[in-house]
């Protein structure tokens, strides 16, 4: 927390800056107490504001930076964001997890041109002294690492959410607001899923997606239908099963992450967030019409995938605030694999991929006669595609996943 002790001493503070300065003006702790004065408040405005890359004041904060202005709704917040950011700072990050009859902890990021709401679930806990502060040095630290303003807040925002719900049952000192877990990344590594599979955009490259009606007309079991797809080169599996029992779901979840694990193939689960969580896969895949990707991420947890299907720029984009990893893009053809489904083309596939700030996979009739044309298609960010049918509607699964892996790995050859 820098001091307003000078207008000098601020110069040189800004004089001597190389990277972005996070402001976090401790004022008003959520408890209600007041911790600067009149003074302080005058040193934030005129000095450290103007210098600042973002400044991050929860709502008692922003109302006594306002000279009392009320904020009881998002609304509020907005307008307190951009009045805020009239005094100088780049961005401003106005925290509402205070914000009076709201479900989920909403914070309000402006940049001057652009405003989002942020929401995340509302974590019940009373160990939340010191959220402000970690939020802030967070952000610090993402943007050291060379992380966007924004994307510094929402992996910021994640972590400060996961924190507190990993210790809600925590109890931590003898007060009645107990202290910020600053140690659930160490806790946690303790009970880190073994094997767990890093996300990296390149897994996208061969995306296989189960579907049982068609391992039951071949006679696969779900489990030996995957371990063809990975051994012939799928770089990712994704469990869609529609119409089978949670039980046997789970049970075949576990052997197929056995089998994926052991190749270092991720596994995600389509849709279900509880068979996820109950067989520890490496993530999950959720539609528009599924849970929201911000609740998702708040039940995962920072370190698990998430993919969205997207059909537009603007879900390309929900989708990125909310927090998911990638996005899967189409139908780029007809299919029939999915009931009503809207066909977008190559040209809508492309417009989606050139406003995602996410790694995409195509997906939606794609097989061995067109793969070529959708990895040729010239955008740096679609890293692959997710077929169904051309691997899983077939008698020898090994033998396609080889030969449609053989048709991208050419595509890719003739881009460089």
């Amino acid at each position: 927390m820098f001091k307003c002790h000078s207008s000098s001493t601020l110069t040189e503070l800004d004089m001597s800056l190389k990277a972005a300065l996070v402001v976090d003006p401790v004022m008003v702790s959520t408890s209600g107490d007041v911790l600067a004065g009149p003074s302080i408040i005058t040193g934030f405005r005129e000095e450290l504001f103007p210098i600042a890359d973002i400044v991050t004041p929860n709502l008692k904060e922003a109302s006594a930076l306002l000279d009392g202005l009320k904020i009881k709704t998002v609304s509020d917040m907005r307008s307190a964001a951009k009045l805020l950011h009239d005094m100088g700072p780049r961005n401003v990050l106005v925290k509402g997890g205070d914000l009076p009859d709201s479900l989920d902890a909403v914070d309000i990021f402006f940049n001057g041109e652009d405003i989002y709401e942020l929401r995340s679930s509302r974590i019940d806990t009373r160990n939340t002294h010191g959220t402000g502060c970690t939020l802030a040095s967070c952000i610090a630290a993402e943007l050291a690492k060379g992380s966007s303003m924004l994307e510094s807040v929402k992996v910021a925002k994640c972590y400060v959410e996961t924190a507190l719900d990993y210790s809600k049952e925590i109890f931590i000192g003898n007060g009645p607001q107990g202290p910020f877990d600053h140690l659930m990344r160490l806790k946690n590594n303790i009970h880190k899923s073994a094997g767990q599979v890093r996300f990296n955009p390149s897994d996208l490259f061969l995306y296989a997606v189960t579907d049982s009606g068609m391992n039951r007309k071949w006679g696969h079991s779900i489990s030996d239908a995957v371990k063809a797809a990975v051994e012939g080169g799928a770089t990712i599996v994704q469990l869609r099963e529609k119409d089978i029992e949670t039980r046997d779901f789970l049970e075949a979840a576990k052997l197929c992450l056995q089998i994926c694990r052991s190749h270092g193939v991720p596994l995600l689960i389509n849709d279900r967030i509880d068979v996820a969580l109950a067989c520890d896969a490496d993530g999950v895949h959720i539609g528009q019409s599924d849970m929201p990707t911000h609740v998702a991420r708040a039940l995962l947890g920072p370190e698990k995938i998430i993919g969205v299907s997207c059909k537009t720029p603007e879900h390309a984009e929900q989708a990125w605030i909310a927090g998911a990893d990638y996005i899967g893009c189409g139908g780029v053809y007809p299919t029939n694999t999915k009931a009503n489904n809207l066909t977008i083309g190559l040209e809508g596939l492309k417009t989606v991929c050139l406003a995602s700030k996410l790694p995409v996979v195509a997906i939606g009739g794609i097989n061995t006669s067109n793969a070529q044309s959708v990895m040729q298609i010239g955008v740096p960010n679609l890293k692959g595609v997710a077929v169904v049918s051309a691997l899983f509607d077939r008698e020898c699964v090994l033998t396609e996943t080889k030969k449609l892996r053989t048709l991208l790995m050419e595509a890719t050859q003739v881009m460089k």
